[in-house]
C-alpha cells in the first residue's frame, strides 16, 4: 500500500494543532481542503483516523502513530531544505583540491583555515603531487580544483585557468652566501656555484634549464637533487648549494634564512592560479574558497 507521504505530514500538523482549522492555519491550506486529504488519507487505509465528538475531530490511535512517521517526514524535508540552503550558500559540501607541494603548503593554509572554521560542515580533501599527476587528478575528477602554474592548464584542452599571481620562479641561497651581498648577478656567478636540483622531469626543473640556457649559462654543477621541497629549503639554507624556488609562495618560508639573488630572466614567468574543467560546474563552495583566497592574498605581506 503507498501512503502519500505529504498526507502524513499534514496529519501531524492537525495532531500537534490541535484542530483541522489551526492545522490549515498552520500549513498555509483551507480547512475544506485539508479534511479532503485526510478522507483521502482514510480511504487509502481503508479505516478512519478521527472520531467526532461533538464539533470537533479526535484523532484515533492509529491516526497518533501515523502522525509520528508523518513528524518524521517534515523534520527530514526541514532538514533537507537546510542543507540545500547551506549548499547553495556554500557552506556545506565538499571542497576537492590539488596543488603541487609548495603550493599546498603556507600559500594555501591561511586560507584553508579560515575556510575550516567559516564552514564546519564542509568535507575538505587537499592532494599534492607533481604537475603531471594533478592534472590526472583533474581530468579524472578525483579533485575539482587545482592551484599550480598555467603550464598545467596549457597542455591539455578542456581546462580553464584563472590566474592569482605572478608566482615567478628566483634563484635562491642562504642568506650568508657569497652572492647574497651581490648587487648584480652575473652569469659566471652561477656557473661558478654548486646547484641543489629539483627532480627530473618536474616542472621547476625544466623552467630552470631553460631559464639558465636563454641566460647564457652554459653549464650547472649539480651537487644534489631532490624531489623534497622541503629538503630544498633545509639544504639550502645550511649549506652553500644554490636552487630555484617560486618566489611568491616560497615567500613565507625564507624567514632570515634564505634569499632570493637580484637574477631574473622572462623564462622565470610563472602565472599560477586555479584550473577547473571546462565542462564542469563550479560549486558555490568552489567559488567561496577561491574569494576567501584571493582575499587572504591581499591582505599577505609583501617581500
Amino acid at each position: 500500500m503507498k501512503v502519500d507521504p505529504k498526507h502524513l505530514a499534514q496529519l501531524s500538523v492537525i495532531v500537534e494543532a490541535g484542530s483541522f482549522q489551526s492545522a490549515a492555519n498552520r500549513l498555509g491550506t483551507t480547512q475544506p481542503a485539508l479534511s479532503r486529504n485526510m478522507k483521502s488519507l482514510e480511504s487509502r487505509l481503508g479505516t478512519p483516523l478521527f472520531q467526532r465528538e461533538g464539533r470537533r475531530s479526535i484523532p484515533n490511535a492509529l491516526a497518533l502513530r501515523l502522525s509520528r512517521n508523518g513528524l518524521a517526514i517534515r523534520l527530514a524535508e526541514e532538514q533537507a531544505a537546510i542543507v540545500a540552503d547551506q549548499t547553495a550558500k556554500g557552506s556545506v559540501g565538499e571542497l576537492r583540491i590539488g596543488a603541487p607541494p609548495i603550493v599546498s603548503g603556507r600559500f594555501l593554509s591561511n586560507a584553508l583555515t579560515q575556510f575550516i572554521k567559516d564552514s564546519p560542515n564542509c568535507s575538505i580533501e587537499i592532494r599534492t603531487g607533481l604537475v603531471h599527476e594533478l592534472r590526472t587528478m583533474l581530468e579524472r575528477g578525483q579533485v575539482d580544483l587545482v592551484f599550480g602554474p598555467a603550464s598545467l592548464a596549457e597542455p591539455v584542452d578542456g581546462l580553464d585557468f584563472e590566474e592569482l599571481i605572478d608566482d615567478g620562479v628566483g634563484v635562491m641561497c642562504r642568506a650568508g652566501h657569497a652572492l647574497a651581498s651581490r648587487q648584480q648577478i652575473m652569469t659566471s656567478d652561477l656557473e661558478a656555484q654548486v646547484w641543489l636540483a629539483h627532480s627530473r622531469g618536474s616542472l621547476l626543473r625544466q623552467q630552470t634549464e631553460a631559464a639558465m640556457i636563454a641566460s647564457g649559462v652554459r653549464s650547472m654543477q649539480i651537487g644534489c637533487e631532490t624531489d623534497s621541497i622541503r629538503s630544498v629549503l633545509e639544504i639550502v639554507s645550511e649549506t652553500d648549494l644554490i636552487t630555484t624556488m617560486p618566489k611568491a609562495t616560497t615567500a613565507p618560508y625564507l624567514e632570515d634564512r634564505l634569499v632570493f639573488l637580484p637574477f631574473d630572466h622572462p623564462r622565470f614567468h610563472r602565472p599560477l592560479g586555479a584550473i577547473r574543467r571546462a565542462n564542469a560546474m563550479s560549486s558555490r563552495i568552489e567559488d567561496r574558497f577561491l574569494k576567501l583566497l584571493k582575499q587572504t592574498m591581499r591582505r599577505a605581506p609583501r617581500r
